[in-house]
Parts: C-alpha cells; structure tokens; sequence
C-alpha cells in the first residue's frame, strides 16, 4: 500500500542552506526518494536511507545528478523560504507521523511511530520522517485509492500493498472447515457408489459365470468381513495419526479394490471374495476416519449439520450408483462399472492431499479469524497415544451410544435390503417399479437428514442444550421409524404402503443430529475410536437382523418382520434418553 508523510503541525524541512549542505555530503551514496502524499506538500519530503515501508524510488546521487527532472520540487525556492522562516518555532516541535491508509488505523498494519528527537542539522541522515514500527496489513489497492492521491507509477507500490487474499474469488475465500466437509460428502459418495454397484452387476456376472443363488449372497456379504474388521482399527488409527492420512489411505484401498473387481471375477471365485473383502477393509476405515478429522474442524453449532450433509452423500451416493449402473453395464458391459466408479477415486484423492489437513492447527491457509471461532477458546491437543479403553467403556453414555446403534441398524438394513422384495411381494410391482422405488427412500434420507441438521443447530444456538438437542433428534429418528411402520401393517393401497415407507426413512435420517453426532460431543479427542466401536455393533445388527428377517418370514409375515423392529426403536429410545448426554466426559 501507498505509505504517506503527514506533517503533525507543520514542515519541519531545514533550511535550504543546510538541506543543500545536506545533499552535498552525501553525494555517492545510496539512498531513497520518498515522495509526500500528504496534500499540503507537493514537494520532495526526505531521503531515508535503507527505508523499506515507503513508496520509493531508489537512485544514487550520480544517477540523480543525470536525470534532475525525477528531484526537481513542485515549490520555488523563494517560497519555499518565507515558508520555513515563518514557522521556523513550530518546525522545531513537530513531530512527524507516518501512517498506513486505512479507515481503520487500530487494525492496520502500522503501530504507534517511533519520533525523531532532532529535525534538523547537517547530518547526511537527516530526515523529517520518522520510521513506524511495521506489521503485515490487511489491506487493499482499493483502500489506499479511497484516501489518497496516487504519486508516481503504480509499479512503485510495495508489494504490501496488494494482498491476494483480499481481493481474492469467492472460492478461495470459502472456508477451510466446509471444504473439508465438502470433500468428506464426496468420499462418502463415492464409498456408496462402490458399494450399490455390485447390487446391479451381480445379475450379468451370475450369468455369465453360472453362479448360484447362494454363491451371489456369499459374494454380497464377503463385503462385511472387511468392513467388520476396520471399524475399531480405523478408529484407533484415525485418532493416533489424523483423519486426512485415514481417510485418503480408505480411499484409495476400496477405489483399487473397485477395479480389481472384474479381473478377480475372471481368475475366480476365490479371488473375487478376497477383493470384496478388501473393499470392506477401505470402506470401513471411512466413518471413524471422517468423525475423528469434523470433530477437529467442525466447532459444536455446526456439528449437526456438517455430518447431516457428509452423511447425505451416503444417500446421494447409493441413488448416484443405483441410475448409472444400469446405463453403464447396457453401453458397456458391467466390468465398465467397476473401473469408471473405481477411477473416480484417484480425482479425489488428488484434490484431498492439495486441500485437507488432519486439523486447523496444521492448515498454514487457515485465517485466525476461522481457527479462532474453531476452537472456541480451546488448546490444541497433541493426538492420542494410547486408548483408555477401561475409562471409555466405563462410561453409561458410551454404552448408549453402542445399544442405540444397534437398535437404529437394525431397522434400517431390513428396510433397504428387504424392501425391494417387500415391493415385489406384497404390494405386487413388477421388479422395474421396485428398483424405481428402491431410489425413494435415500433421496427421502437425504433431504431429511440436512433439514434435521439445520434444526439441530439452531436449537443449539437458541440457547438449548447440546444433551435435550441430541436427545430431541434421536427420538424423532426412533419413534417416526416405529409410528410408520406400525401403521405399515394397517395400509391397504401400495400408494399409502410406498409413503408410510418413505415418511419411516425420512425420519430416520434426524438421527444424524442426534446418535451420530453425539461422538464427538462426549468425546472428540476419540471420537474416531467412539464410532468404531458403536458402527461395529450397527454393522452386526444389520448382518444378523437381515439373516433374521429371512428366517422370520419362512415362519411367519411381514407383521412379525416390522413389529420386531418396532420393538427395538422403543428399546433404543427408552435406553437414549436415559443414559445418554451431551457433555463431555472423555478429555
């Protein structure tokens, strides 16, 4: 920025005698020429040597003796003496104060100057401008417009004067904590892209190498023994070398994995379950992972809403696979889905090692202003070395956090893995309208799960406590789940059976403000290990509840299927809302 000479009382110039003297005994030597912005003196102000903060011309005397033009004043000489005679007293008393150009000095980067005690005498040094102590402003071209009239070329400005982040495009000042959600959503997208695919072209692979029907359902659950063994590890990891590292390592496994896919259907059987299973290792990395790196990031009156939409990206990404699938596998076979889904990772991948970091504290972009309203007045703590595991799982809350996922899991895998049948069978769809209708529930998920974050966020912001807040919205994502699923069984028209369906899922999703974001509220140092622990016994409920549900039907009806989920959304409520909080109880 232009840097100004203001003049407090008046010039306090030497005479030109001694001014002259001043100029001959220095001939030679290097020096600076600061012009004055200051509107009552148009004229050369002083020759500080060595002056960085100014707006200068560097020249040595010998150049200037060659080009007189660049040093010759804008006063007459003669008026320039009655000028300093008259006020010759008030010279010798002046003080010079340089300032920064800003509407704002408190905040500018200059601070309180540092005064000159002698104006005047024959020194070579002389000068009439003090030299201001000096911080990095944040400030703009437009600023120093605004105030001043411009001098000399616009090539002259430091480079202090122009800070790329204040004028900036819209997208570099968005901030780092959403971009870290925003590229979490999109991991989750394609977590569940890779995951629905094999839903599709498991029917042209059961084709086209003569496989079963139980050998398909040995393909589909090879998945779990994976997922099922990262879930605590993940955690642990996540929460001993950072989320960025985690979650990137997740990423890449299951994309490779992806598209290893249709070369281990080909070399055989055996090699297609150890790849799925290695799938499952990435993927079940991604939850803990992701928990650990927002409950760094995400300060608590946005929680609910960044996992809300993280979470989404589940959802989105499930309906994203379940329309392109079959697109791809009629243009191009079905092996194209694997290696057009799997590629997609590396894209990824590239923009998260460029942008994320595992906390703000190792982000060298973040602004203050953001780190400040992250931490909230918080220390930064050195990552976890060890995990207490006597203390974590001593603790009722944490318990509550395992029991309710179960009984949340439970119910939610038998409606998305059973409800294309249910569609088939009961309602009587024929199987195209059931896989249209199968895409419902998630976009239903999607919406709703946002809609309850920006519920949950502002009741914290109203003042409403974290635990009643957490409490409200878990309820909501028990209770709307068994209310509709009981009046399920009450329906008659497949068009009340299709809604009732999609309000039970809609309301499901509010627990994305309630269990899901209660990790990191009663533990954030360990949030990644908290929801290893809880996801593992969510990920048996939905493996045991599925297998369950089959058995059930061979004895029973879709009544008794429904009503024992119902009875676990009471139980989960009954044991959320006495045992659970909001506060935290892990350091």
């Amino acid at each position: 920025m232009a840097m100004g000479a203001v003049l407090s009382s008046s010039r306090a110039f030497a005479s030109p005698l001694s001014a002259s003297a001043s100029s001959s005994s220095s001939a030679g030597k290097q020096h600076e020429l600061k012009y004055s912005t200051s509107p009552h003196c148009r004229w050369v102000c002083s020759l500080v040597p060595g002056d960085r903060n100014g707006r200068q011309i560097t020249r040595s005397t010998a150049d200037a003796a060659q080009q007189p033009s660049v040093q010759q004043p804008l006063m007459s000489s003669s008026a320039m003496m009655r000028f300093c005679n008259a006020s010759l007293k008030r010279r010798l008393l002046s003080k010079v104060e340089c300032f920064l150009s800003s509407s704002d000095l408190v905040t500018s980067g200059w601070q309180k100057p540092r005064r000159r005690e002698s104006l005047t005498g024959g020194s070579d040094n002389a000068s009439c401008v003090a030299r201001p102590e000096y911080r990095v402003p944040t400030r703009k071209r437009a600023d120093c417009k605004a105030k001043f009239e411009m001098t000399g070329s616009p090539s002259d400005v430091p480079a202090e004067a122009v800070l790329p982040g204040e004028d900036a495009a819209w997208w570099q000042q968005f901030p780092k904590r959403w971009t870290i959600v925003v590229l979490c959503f999109f991991s989750f997208l394609l977590c569940n892209m890779d995951r629905v695919n094999m839903s599709i072209a498991i029917l042209p692979m059961s084709a086209e190498y003569g496989w079963s029907p139980a050998t398909v359902g040995l393909i589909q659950s090879s998945f779990f023994w994976g997922y099922l063994l990262t879930q605590i590890l993940g955690g642990i990891w996540a929460d001993r070398f950072g989320g960025k590292v985690v979650l990137g390592f997740g990423v890449v496994w299951w994309s490779i994995a992806t598209m290893l896919t249709p070369v281990a259907a080909k070399l055989g059987l055996p090699f297609l379950l150890v790849v799925r299973a290695f799938m499952g290792i990435g993927e079940g990395v991604a939850m803990p992972a992701m928990n650990n790196i927002l409950s760094k990031w995400i300060p608590v009156s946005e929680r609910s809403r960044s996992l809300s939409l993280v979470y989404s990206g589940m959802y989105l990404g499930s309906v994203t696979g379940l329309a392109f699938s079959p697109f791809l596998i009629s243009k191009f076979g079905w092996p194209s889905v694997f290696y057009a889904f799997g590629s997609l990772g590396s894209i990824w991948f590239a923009l998260w090692q460029r942008k994320a970091r595992s906390s703000p504290s190792e982000d060298p972009d973040i602004s203050e202003d953001e780190k400040r309203h992250i931490l909230g007045g918080n220390t930064v703590k050195e990552p976890v070395s060890s995990i207490p595991w006597r203390l974590i799982l001593s603790k009722p809350p944490v318990w509550a956090l395992i029991i309710s996922h179960f009984c949340h899991n439970w119910g939610t895998f038998i409606l998305l893995t059973w409800m294309p049948t249910y569609y088939n069978q009961v309602l009587k769809f024929n199987l195209t309208e059931s896989g249209l209708l199968c895409v419902l529930p998630w976009l239903t998920m999607a919406v709703f799960a946002n809609i309850g974050g920006w519920i949950a966020d502002t009741l914290v912001a109203k003042g409403v406590s974290i635990t009643n807040v957490r409490k409200i919205m878990q309820s909501i994502g028990f209770l709307g789940p068994a209310f509709f699923l009981t009046l399920l069984s009450k329906v008659r028209t497949p068009a009340m059976a299709v809604l009732c369906m999609a309000c039970s899922q809609g309301s499901d999703a509010f627990s994305q403000s309630g269990l899901y974001s209660n990790h990191q509220d009663i533990g954030p140092r360990y949030a990644g290990v908290l929801l290893g622990l809880s996801n593992t016994a969510g990920v048996l409920a939905g493996v045991f509840g599925t297998a369950a549900t089959g058995y059930i039907l061979q004895k029973g009806s879709w009544d008794n299927v429904f009503q024992v989920a119902v009875i676990l959304y009471i139980v989960g409520t009954v044991v959320w809302n006495v045992f659970s909080t909001g506060e935290r109880i892990l350091e």
